[in-house]
């Protein structure tokens, strides 16, 4: 018996997903909660369940701080996110603070039932487009954080912020030049041609 406990502040998702789950005759709902608060209270007087299915934004403590408080005391529950968020920011942060899986909350009720199947064997679980989203993130952050050197990071801010070549010069205490030259290598980094595209793939691509 898979021993469940749902935690989200949305009263009817909540209980929907608590009665569709009790379906299963390998399935038990121990306890729902309105927010991570209440459900990081009941885990302090009982830790006799499986896995937890959470939701991001709930009041009080929301479930990226429960997945982190969970992971800090490698806790043996394993959680699963179920999100109405596809953003690859969020799915990296939970997988990266302990999540076993994530679902969107349109996911279909076959998948989520295998979903939970497979994170109760000890295993991850992340659709192909999920895992997508996911790669897609992190291979931007790396290029983010390695593609330019600090100071063409900080020229580029300034550009972004619309100062000119010369005030950009002032600013940073050197010559036109120096800065054309900064200019010049963002430009052929980012593979744009103009401070239009320029500020476009910066903003896409969170380097500004």
């Amino acid at each position: 018996m898979i021993k469940i406990v749902v935690t989200d502040d949305h009263k009817l998702f909540r209980i929907g997903l608590a009665e569709l789950l009790k379906k299963q005759k390998d399935f038990s709902v121990i306890a729902t909660f309105s927010n991570g608060e209440k459900f990081l209270d009941f885990y302090t007087k009982s830790q006799d369940f499986d896995i937890v299915l959470l939701d991001i934004n709930m009041p009080n403590i929301d479930g990226i701080e429960v997945l982190t408080k969970l992971r800090k005391i490698k806790s043996s529950v394993k959680p699963i996110i179920i999100s109405m968020y596809d953003d690859g920011n969020y799915i990296a942060k939970c997988s990266k603070n302990g999540a076993y899986s994530y679902l969107l909350k349109n996911t279909d009720e076959e998948e989520l039932i295998k979903a939970i199947r497979i994170v109760a064997k000890g295993k991850k679980y992340f659709s192909s487009l999920i895992a997508e989203k996911m790669v897609n993130f992190m291979a931007t952050q790396s290029v983010s954080e390695n593609l330019l050197s600090n100071k063409e990071t900080e020229v580029l801010l300034l550009i972004s912020k619309g100062l000119t070549t010369k005030e950009i010069a002032t600013q940073l205490f050197v010559s036109t030049r120096t800065i054309e030259t900064h200019r010049a290598n963002i430009l052929k980094k980012l593979e744009v041609k103009n401070t239009a595209q320029l500020i476009k793939k910066a903003s896409e691509i969170k380097l500004i």
